[in-house]
């Protein structure tokens, strides 16, 4: 683990108790016996905002598991030019490929707020996937599901235009409220550039097209998706 996380992360608790861990759905499938021995040696850690939880190129140490807060997942070049992978929200994990394949952190991981973490060493993580397989199966259910969003950016970025990255980006983020498409969660128009490869003046300028268009509807932090605004698959 790097030092800026070392020193900035605090543990909340030495024990974890089931409830907390049979609530993310990684480990939601875990026999009892199983779930007593991780509260033991699982750790919980609060993450400030701007902590860079893995940095590209770190050794592999621990999975973790965000219980609450956000988190970029990015890589950025010997100019600094920063791209943004993904966004991790509450439920998901990551800085599993390293403890699967033992080498070194593919990508840096960085709090945009601040995060409730859970970390499980690699002996325990592994020791998990052996003993039980509806949690190998989750993991690599999750390993599926980022091939499919790499595939997915790579089509959007070799097929669509700029109007295109963005609608597509903002689909991906929304959830669906009340039978309305919406994107909860306030995103920075700069982390939206970093996302799909453009900059940050050309995201506003398409961003004010949307709203002018009755594509997109802003209520405060959040943003209304309307029907028209659906891509086709």
């Amino acid at each position: 683990m790097n030092k800026a996380i070392s020193t900035l992360m605090t543990s909340a608790s030495n024990t974890i108790s089931t409830a907390v861990l049979r609530a993310v759905p990684l480990l939601a499938s875990l026999p009892d016996d199983q779930m007593r021995v991780l509260t033991a040696v699982v750790n919980r850690r609060s993450v400030p905002r701007g902590t860079t939880v893995l940095a590209a190129g770190d050794p592999t140490d621990s999975l973790y598991i965000v219980i609450a807060g956000r988190l970029k997942v990015m890589m950025s070049d010997a100019e600094g030019k920063e791209v943004i992978l993904s966004i991790l929200v509450e439920g998901e994990f990551f800085g599993e490929m390293g403890l699967i394949d033992d080498n070194p952190r593919s990508a840096s991981v960085v709090s945009i707020e601040r995060c409730e973490l859970l970390a499980i060493s690699k002996r325990d993580f592994k020791r998990c996937l052996e003993e039980n397989f509806e949690m190998a199966m989750a993991v690599m259910r999750g390993l599926v599901r980022r091939l499919r969003d790499a595939d997915r950016k790579i089509g959007s970025l070799a097929l669509l235009d700029v109007y295109g990255r963005v609608a597509r980006l903002l689909i991906d983020l929304s959830e669906m409220v009340e039978g309305q498409r919406i994107v909860t969660r306030k995103i920075a128009k700069q982390d939206i550039a970093k996302m799909i490869g453009a900059s940050r003046e050309m995201v506003s300028r398409v961003m004010k097209d949307l709203q002018k268009g009755g594509f997109i509807e802003m209520r405060g932090a959040k943003i209304l998706l309307r029907d028209t605004i659906v891509l086709p698959d």
